[in-house]
């Protein structure tokens, strides 16, 4: 048994009163993935002619076994006494594979039908992720000044899109999935297919963040070429295969941060414009200055770039270098604070204009007068204070003959020339 095509002059309405049956199928629309066309008697007697319209798949059934099937669109005699047509279309390799291992238990016998299966892309096939899922953010890094290093920020997404599949293999399609139902609809394959979708974009999700492609997280729908790629070499979509269906198209429409990634976003975006991505410059910072050292024939020159650097971020550069050493000083006041005794020893050499116990080695004496000097001017003569001085002169009073190192005799007052 087998089909063979007819011409199209064969086509008319003379003719179609000679035609034992006539059977075709005008209703495989984006929803309906397959539908089974009989006789009046459930059986095609020969000379009978069978429709197949363009994006449909026509398999002829006898009880449980198929005869014949094509993908090529025409009208075909239904001929009990010729061989199978070979299968024609598409398809033809993959249904002679098929067509006599092929059975169904449980069909009734002498039952004989067509079953029509929807080949076209069927579309609009929504999907999102029902809950948040991770994902490395490599357009915000983070330094580690230890080890010179960034590493991406760590978020949590929601991400919604379409899709769309065609049945690739329809044999396969009709062992695994749709049987030998009379109607199979795409709403009952649906929530089994959005489920595997969403297992293959996460794993997509985790590609598109890796270090190989650092693909924003907020420029996720722009990579629609990425994502498919993807879905061909990694072959994520490998359980939806094993049903006969191929994922044709795939997009992201939106993709929305929970809250609390919206907050760790935020904050980046608010501490990059205050300091300038402080972390990240401090980094080329530290850079500048171990490239600036190494420059034995510029070293200068390696230097004031490193100064520029600074100065163009407002000395914040400079200063986040610094913050260990601003840390420690500030620690060592607060220790001194901290401390009742240091406290009050500090106090009462400040109120005395003398240096705090041990701190000998600071005291500055002002070699005209003797007086001790603070700044770089002696309070009580004026004279500038220099880092190498000479002894105090000592000077004899004219009035009551004590020595005396100022301008004054601390005896008796007198001044002294």
């Amino acid at each position: 048994m087998g089909l063979i095509k007819s011409a199209v002059s064969a086509i008319g309405g003379t003719l179609h009163e000679q035609w034992e049956d006539f059977v075709q199928c005008d209703e495989l629309n984006n929803d309906t993935l397959m539908i089974k066309k009989t006789t009046k008697t459930g059986q095609i007697s020969a000379k009978s002619r069978i429709q197949v319209n363009p994006g449909q798949c026509a398999i002829i059934m006898d009880s449980g076994k198929i005869l014949d099937a094509t993908a090529e669109e025409g009208i075909y005699t239904f001929d009990a006494s010729t061989s199978p047509s070979l299968f024609a279309g598409q398809f033809g390799p993959m249904f002679k594979e098929m067509w006599q291992r092929f059975t169904y238990n449980g069909v009734p016998p002498k039952e004989q039908a067509v079953y029509y299966v929807n080949i076209k892309e069927i579309l609009d096939n929504k999907f999102g992720t029902p809950n948040p899922i991770p994902f490395q953010d490599w357009s915000h890094p983070i330094p580690n000044q230890m080890t010179g290093t960034v590493s991406p920020l760590r978020v949590e997404i929601k991400c919604h899109g379409k899709y769309t599949f065609k049945i690739s293999d329809p044999m396969t399609f009709m062992r695994e999935v749709a049987g030998t139902a009379s109607i199979y609809t795409r709403e009952q394959i649906n929530e089994q297919m959005r489920s595997e979708v969403i297992a293959a974009f996460q794993n997509i999700a985790n590609e598109l963040g890796n270090s190989e492609h650092k693909v924003p997280v907020l420029e996720m729908p722009s990579a629609t070429g990425e994502i498919q790629k993807m879905l061909e070499a990694k072959e994520f979509d490998a359980p939806i295969k094993r049903r006969g269906i191929s994922l044709v198209s795939f997009a992201v429409e939106s993709v929305i941060p929970d809250d609390e990634s919206s907050k760790k976003i935020d904050n980046y975006e608010l501490s990059s414009n205050r300091f300038m991505q402080q972390g990240t410059l401090t980094g080329a910072y530290a850079s500048a200055v171990q490239d600036a050292a190494k420059n034995e024939g510029g070293a200068m020159n390696g230097f004031m770039g490193v100064g520029m650097m600074n100065m163009a971020s407002g000395g914040m550069i400079g200063g986040a270098a610094q913050a260990p050493f601003n840390n420690q000083q500030q620690n060592n006041s607060f220790q001194q604070m901290s401390d009742p005794f240091a406290r009050s020893n500090a106090d009462t050499a400040s109120t005395n204009n003398v240096a705090p116990a041990g701190d000998v080695s600071n005291k500055k004496i002002c070699a005209n007068c003797g007086t001790e000097v603070t700044g770089n001017f002696c309070t009580n003569c004026g004279t500038k204070y220099e880092e190498v001085q000479a002894e105090p002169q000592v000077k004899k009073c004219p009035n009551c003959g004590a020595e005396a190192t100022g301008k004054f005799c601390t005896e008796c007052g007198t001044k002294i020339d």
